[in-house]
């Protein structure tokens, strides 16, 4: 019996945190269900989306995508019993979409290359018709069912298995080749057909049969689905198995010769000559024959490689006839006749807007003479508001001021602006201007309250001496 985890198996529903190992719980998911879910809706929900979810967690973890009552019987044993609602299980999830059957899965597809058995084809859909037909709602045991999520999802991995793969350049595999490089997503050959089905549906693969051999093309990268095999791909399919096999036959006879060569080598230790030298002549023959494989090898490559070039070159081509079209297109409209009208048109609306602007900027015809009497009119104006008392101001003088000085101190503007002090001498000391100086400040003692400082005497005696120099010149 396999071992559950004790988890919750679906985040979704609170009932699957209840642990495998709890009868209660058990015993109430492993009963039959009833054939009326609107008796209780929440029970009935509860234990169909239990069952559901299990269902495809433990085929997810198998890596299978198809699934049979048979087998869920088998695997959901517990303690010697089987769960008794897995065939309403597989009726609810085959009316939602979930599973289909594999026979309804293949026919929906080309799928002429399935090597299955009439068995799986013809008879039991035919059981399940029959049944259907005759009311009865059980589903046949071995009727395997193909899981639409799972199915999906391996048909994903496979897809990204080969485009990471070596032959991610070639389109075409063989059937063979293809169970060697999805050996690590599908776990069999069953599981590897629906992938192959989920991805034919998905316009992302064709599959076809060449000389009773099975051959898988894929969709190249840039390209939306995959194009149908045509005689182009199977002359690149045979030449690429012609390269492969020329190349392991070259291998092989380089192997061999090598091999010829260390038997004449331990026959000469063995002074066995003429047998060593009929090894050496054997290795001779090897060696021609790998050179003829080779060099056809060679050709084959050289093929190989035009053949690509030309794909490229196809390409290449197909973006210049698209490039074509699309410029075509843009310029349907587009006219020389069309352009030079729109120039001409262009000119023509410049010319008259220079025009417009030109009468703008002239202005209204006599207007200059109108401006002229309203000037005299102005001047008129303006002497006959002219005040009286203008006339008899001085006039404005015109000689230019003289240059203002740096400021300085109080008694050297006073001094510079004095007149030049005269050259001839005065019959008076200094003795006597001192007297007068005194009996000056003495006179004027009333409306001085203070005596006069240093500075201030020595400065008034240059004054009066200056001054009385002055009168006695004149």
């Amino acid at each position: 019996m396999p071992v559950f985890p004790k988890r919750n198996l679906c985040s979704g529903c609170a009932c699957f945190s209840i642990p495998w190992d709890d009868d209660d719980r058990m015993n109430f998911l492993f009963s039959e269900f009833k054939e009326n879910r609107d008796v209780n809706t929440k029970d009935w929900d509860s234990k169909m989306d239990f069952w559901t979810s299990l269902i495809t967690q433990s085929c997810r973890d198998r890596g299978a995508v198809c699934v049979n009552l048979q087998e869920l019987n088998k695997v959901f044993r517990r303690k010697g019993t089987s769960p008794l609602g897995l065939g309403t299980v597989i009726q609810s999830m085959a009316r939602c979409g979930k599973i289909q059957r594999e026979s309804e899965f293949a026919a929906n597809v080309d799928s002429g290359w399935l090597s299955w058995g009439v068995g799986l084809l013809l008879v039991k859909p035919l059981k399940w018709t029959f049944s259907t037909l005759l009311g009865s709602n059980r589903v046949p045991l071995e009727e395997s069912f193909v899981i639409i999520e799972l199915v999906k999802e391996k048909a994903a991995e496979l897809l990204a298995a080969y485009q990471s793969s070596e032959f991610a350049n070639r389109s075409l595999l063989s059937f063979q080749e293809l169970c060697a490089l999805s050996s690590h997503v599908c776990t069999d050959e069953s599981t590897l057909c629906m992938a192959l089905l989920q991805l034919q549906r998905e316009k992302q693969v064709t599959v076809s049969l060449h000389e009773g051999e099975k051959i898988v093309k894929f969709s190249q990268p840039g390209l939306d689905r995959v194009s149908p095999v045509s005689d182009v791909d199977i002359g690149i399919y045979q030449l690429q198995r012609s390269e492969k096999l020329l190349g392991e036959r070259v291998e092989a006879l380089g192997l061999e010769a090598d091999k010829c060569r260390e038997e004449a080598r331990l026959l000469l230790r063995e002074g066995k000559k003429s047998q060593a030298l009929r090894c050496l002549k054997g290795r001779k023959r090897v060696e021609k024959r790998a050179d003829n494989l080779f060099a056809q090898l060679e050709t084959i490559r050289g093929i190989l490689d035009r053949i690509a070039q030309s794909q490229t070159d196809k390409l290449v081509m197909q973006a210049y006839q698209a490039g074509v079209a699309a410029l075509r297109l843009s310029l349907k409209d587009v006219t020389v006749e069309r352009a030079e009208n729109l120039v001409d048109q262009i000119q023509e609306l410049c010319d008259t807007q220079d025009e417009v602007n030109q009468t703008i900027a002239g202005g209204v015809p006599g207007s200059d003479a109108d401006m002229d009497e309203l000037e005299k009119e102005l001047k008129s104006l303006l002497e006959d508001t002219k005040p009286d008392g203008i006339s008899g101001l001085p006039e404005v003088p015109t000689n230019p001021l003289s240059p203002a000085r740096e400021p300085s101190l109080p008694g050297n503007d006073l001094l510079s602006s004095l007149p030049p002090v005269p050259q001839t001498y005065l019959n008076i000391t200094d003795e006597q201007l001192e007297e007068e100086l005194n009996r000056l400040t003495l006179t004027d003692s009333a409306s001085r309250p203070a005596l006069l400082s240093g500075s201030e005497r020595t400065f008034m005696l240059t004054n009066f001496k200056y001054a009385f120099l002055v009168c006695h010149h004149r």
